[in-house]
């Protein structure tokens, strides 16, 4: 979709996105639709964005210095996402870009997810599922894809923000199940009263949780942050949910833990490299696997297109953009 030759702020939108946010966008600026589910390659994406001063971007389209620099009429990067590992934000900041994101209206969307995921992770869903499909389901049995309980088990959180704690409320409130948790910092005494919920160091979650899942967001930091050694600590039967970032648990090493011990099953909706999966996952009968989708419900994902673009129209009007992650650029306008 070309855009027409007017002096409005002319903005890329980077991939596919509902008509109805296109054309809220189309009212007072000039777009460049890149109208496709295939991510721009770095260079197109540098030469679409050349003459733009704001791009609409979802979570795989890198932002880094390398492209602001080759593209200086850019003034606002506004994601769909509320994760936002691919973009530079001291870089963009530097330059006196604004950068927001989409927190709050995917928490308790991905949360129901990721309790799914959970679900049918302890309980074998998947794999009785295929089971039955081949036709090899011939009689009942004692221990058919028996897995593990999950009211009243324990409930380890790795990651204890705003989706961690809808898992946990899912968990304590919905199933019984007693809550540990590890974040960089705890949470207020209060809410952890309300939650039931015990901070512990790293080691012991691993130990301890009869289920763990992962809500961490990506970064240097904790890249890897879930690899070979932590999984060893995991009990016997365990199972692990990622519905954080790829990249956060060395998806190698999970495969093995799979294969060899000591976890019973994992649920994943992210993967290192994706679309591209692991193949020892792909081979492993004991994963669920799901194409990053924990906010793909229209209406949180309508909400998520819509906060990218009310920043765009705030920032092109003057006004402040509602969840800006660098509001101070805005004192100093380009």
């Amino acid at each position: 979709m070309s855009a027409d030759t007017t002096d409005r702020p002319r903005v890329l939108i980077s991939r596919r996105v509902f008509p109805q946010v296109i054309e809220r966008l189309s009212a007072s600026l000039t777009l460049d639709v890149h109208d496709s589910d295939e991510a721009l390659s770095p260079a197109a994406l540098r030469a679409r964005l050349a003459d733009c001063d704001g791009v609409f971007v979802a979570t795989t389209e890198r932002i880094d210095a390398a492209l602001l620099d080759a593209c200086p009429r850019l003034r606002a990067v506004c994601s769909m996402a509320v994760g936002y590992n691919n973009i530079d934000l001291p870089a963009c900041t530097a330059r006196g870009v604004l950068v927001s994101n989409a927190p709050d209206v995917l928490t308790e969307t991905t949360a129901d997810f990721g309790f799914a995921l959970l679900l049918a992770t302890a309980r074998r869903v998947t794999e009785s599922e295929h089971y039955l499909r081949a036709g090899r389901w011939r009689h009942w049995s004692v221990d058919l894809f028996a897995g593990q309980d999950v009211h009243g088990s324990t409930l380890g959180i790795l990651g204890m923000g705003r989706i961690g704690q809808a898992v946990a409320r899912r968990g304590v409130l919905g199933f019984g199940m007693q809550l540990i948790y590890h974040n960089r910092s705890r949470l207020p005494a209060d809410t952890e009263a309300a939650l039931g919920a015990r901070w512990v160091d790293k080691d012991t979650l691993m130990a301890e949780a009869d289920h763990l899942v992962i809500v961490v967001p990506y970064t240097p930091e904790t890249h890897h942050l879930v690899g070979a050694a932590e999984l060893s600590r995991m009990k016997p039967g365990a199972t692990l949910v990622n519905i954080a970032r790829g990249g956060v648990v060395d998806d190698a090493a999970l495969a093995q833990a799979l294969r060899e011990g000591p976890l019973a099953a994992a649920g994943l909706d992210v993967f290192e490299g994706e679309p591209s999966v692991h193949p020892g996952l792909l081979a492993a009968a004991n994963v669920v696997l799901t194409p990053h989708i924990a906010s793909a419900s229209l209406r949180t994902r309508m909400a998520m297109a819509n906060l990218a673009a009310d920043n765009l129209l705030a920032f092109f009007s003057g006004a402040t953009p509602p969840t800006a992650l660098n509001p101070e650029v805005l004192q100093h306008p380009r």
